[in-house]
Formats: structure tokens, C-alpha cells, sequence
């Protein structure tokens, strides 16, 4: 769901890997399909490597992303300038257990920008997802059959 697509400290919006070169990797805007190196120097995130602070345990964007998409029938979230009290009410109802003293209304903006923009483009399917969740099973299936 969230494989190649990367947040780069101080640019705005997501980038999507295009190539890698020798010393950086090429990213294509999602806000206007611009491409442009990225050096080792810049700070990038992978959104499959970020997490959400909760009382229990970290839980993977991933699955903060999933929970939205119930919530909305796959449609777009409520808009990330909205009210600070309206959007900790929102993400509360998508992840009640979230820590309030760690996740800032910063980190909360951001996930909802993020959302939306991944939306917005298509990609928040879950059809690799479920793909490879399929071929693991069978792929285990067929290992208990041969014992």
C-alpha cells in the first residue's frame, strides 16, 4: 500500500520512487508530478517505516490509513486545516487508544494530509495487500499438507 512512497523533510506533499541512482534516488511529486533528485543528506521517511503512538503499542501508518478508509467507505477524510478540536475528535474515533501527550496535532494534520493526497491519486489499495496475504496462506497450506 504504502511501498515507495516517501515524505522528504522541508518539500511539501509525498513523492513516489521513480529511480535510484548512485548517490541519491529520483522522486515524483504527488502534488505536481514533478520529478527531482534526493540526496542522502535530506531527511526522507518511508511511509511503510512510520508508526502512531498509542498506549499499547506502536501501530504501523498502514493500519491507521486502513481505519480511515473504514471509516470513510474509501472516501476522502475531513479536510487537515480543520479545527484542532475537530481533528483530535476525528482521529480519536480512527485510533482511540492513540497517545495524546506523543502524537502532536501536527503529526495528526499530517497523517490526514497524507491520506487524502494517497487517495486523492489512487493508492491506498489494498489489493497487494490481500494478494500477498493469500499466497502466504496457500503457500502455508500446501507446507502442512506435505508433513
Amino acid at each position: 500500500m504504502l511501498k515507495g512512497i516517501l515524505a522528504i523533510s522541508g518539500q511539501p506533499g509525498l513523492f513516489k520512487v521513480v529511480s535510484e541512482g548512485k548517490n541519491n534516488i529520483i522522486v515524483e511529486s504527488l502534488l505536481n508530478g514533478k520529478k527531482m533528485p534526493a540526496f542522502a543528506s535530506s531527511k526522507i521517511s518511508s511511509l511503510e517505516d512510520i508508526a502512531i503512538y498509542t498506549l499499547q503499542e506502536d501501530v504501523p501508518l498502514k493500519d491507521v490509513f486502513k481505519n480511515i478508509i473504514k471509516k470513510e467507505n474509501g472516501g476522502k477524510a475531513i479536510s487537515h486545516k480543520a479545527s484542532t478540536q475537530e481533528l483530535t475528535n476525528y482521529f480519536a474515533e480512527v485510533l482511540p487508544d492513540y497517545d495524546r501527550d506523543q502524537v502532536y496535532i501536527s503529526d495528526i494534520r499530517k497523517v490526514i494530509q497524507w491520506y487524502n493526497l494517497l487517495q486523492e491519486k489512487e493508492l491506498l489499495n489494498d489489493d497487494e495487500e490481500v494478494e500477498d496475504e493469500e499466497a502466504a496462506k496457500s503457500e502455508a497450506s500446501e507446507d502442512d499438507s506435505k508433513k
